[in-house]
């Protein structure tokens, strides 16, 4: 079974910037685009009375003029448009459900989704099933051009985060890009060494040469996959976030996964996609670790 990209809509500037950049996505990926509008009544926002099929009407009407600005462009893609009334966050995640990808409009600072506002567009990304691209209003298809590259996080071990440098490697494929894998590493505390650690760090020769044969690690599956991939590896000192943002300038697409965790103020998606959710100019996929 074919999964499509599903973009959500709500006629933003932000979200006209995902709808074109998902529709783009989908025939490069040669996969049908869904388009969505998540709607509620009563609107959150509404002031005073209104009508509800006037509404009603009103969205759909949108929906259908963006999906049509879609096959305007790309005659041959499959498109379907779908007005869905219910719960935003409920919404959307049953949409990720059935999708190969989300893609969402990105406002980058304080309330990020351009159609949800705080903590809904968090719950969306921490929990979709599916990677999860957010896409600035200022986003222009030329940046997928110009040798700019596919830039993804590794952290861990050889199996973590696998689901995002598969989605790398296979969105470089797609577009005939490079990949630049990037580990990030900082020194330790003391305390933080065990005989098994400082044994590891022995074997490889310090701690950015043992940096650096985890990433090769976790890229050989992907390169043995992906044979007409160019990949750069990128072994740096410094915080994740930060080192991962220093090369977005130079990104099309910037990947990191999600490691969701609960907190008494809510849901958290860890601080480096955090970091890059809000400060990358480029689009950003969240991709849930496997």
């Amino acid at each position: 079974m074919t999964h499509p990209i599903t973009v959500g809509v709500d006629g933003s500037p932000e979200s006209r910037a995902a709808l074109a950049w998902a529709g783009r996505e989908a025939v490069r990926r040669g996969v049908p685009l869904r388009v969505v509008y998540a709607w509620h009544w009563p609107p959150h926002d509404m002031v005073g009375g209104g009508d509800r099929e006037e509404q009603a009407l009103g969205a759909r009407e949108m929906t259908e003029d963006a999906a049509r600005s879609v096959t305007d462009r790309h005659g041959d893609l499959q498109v379907t448009a779908d007005v869905l009334d219910g719960d935003a966050v409920e919404t959307l995640l049953a949409a990720a459900a059935e999708s190969g990808t989300l893609v969402l409009g990105s406002r980058g600072y304080g309330a990020f989704i351009g159609f949800l506002l705080g903590s809904v567009g968090q719950r969306v990304i921490s929990e979709a099933p599916c990677p999860v691209v957010l896409v600035r209003a200022e986003d222009r298809p030329e940046a997928e051009a110009g040798g700019r590259e596919i830039v993804v996080g590794q952290q861990g071990g050889p199996e973590d985060g696998a689901a995002g440098l598969r989605f790398a490697f296979e969105t470089a494929a797609a577009r005939g890009a490079t990949v630049r894998a990037v580990r990030a590493w900082s020194l330790p505390p003391v305390f933080a060494y065990s005989p098994g650690s400082l044994k590891l760090l022995d074997e490889a020769g310090g701690l950015e040469p043992y940096e650096k044969k985890a990433l090769a690690e976790a890229l050989q599956p992907w390169r043995e996959r992906f044979p007409g991939v160019p990949v750069v590896e990128h072994v740096e000192m410094g915080s994740a976030g930060q080192v991962l943002l220093s090369l977005s300038g130079q990104a099309q697409l910037m990947i990191v996964g999600r490691r969701a965790e609960r907190s008494a103020v809510g849901v958290r998606i860890g601080s480096v996609a955090h970091a890059v959710i809000h400060h990358a100019p480029c689009p950003v996929a969240v991709v849930p670790h496997s």
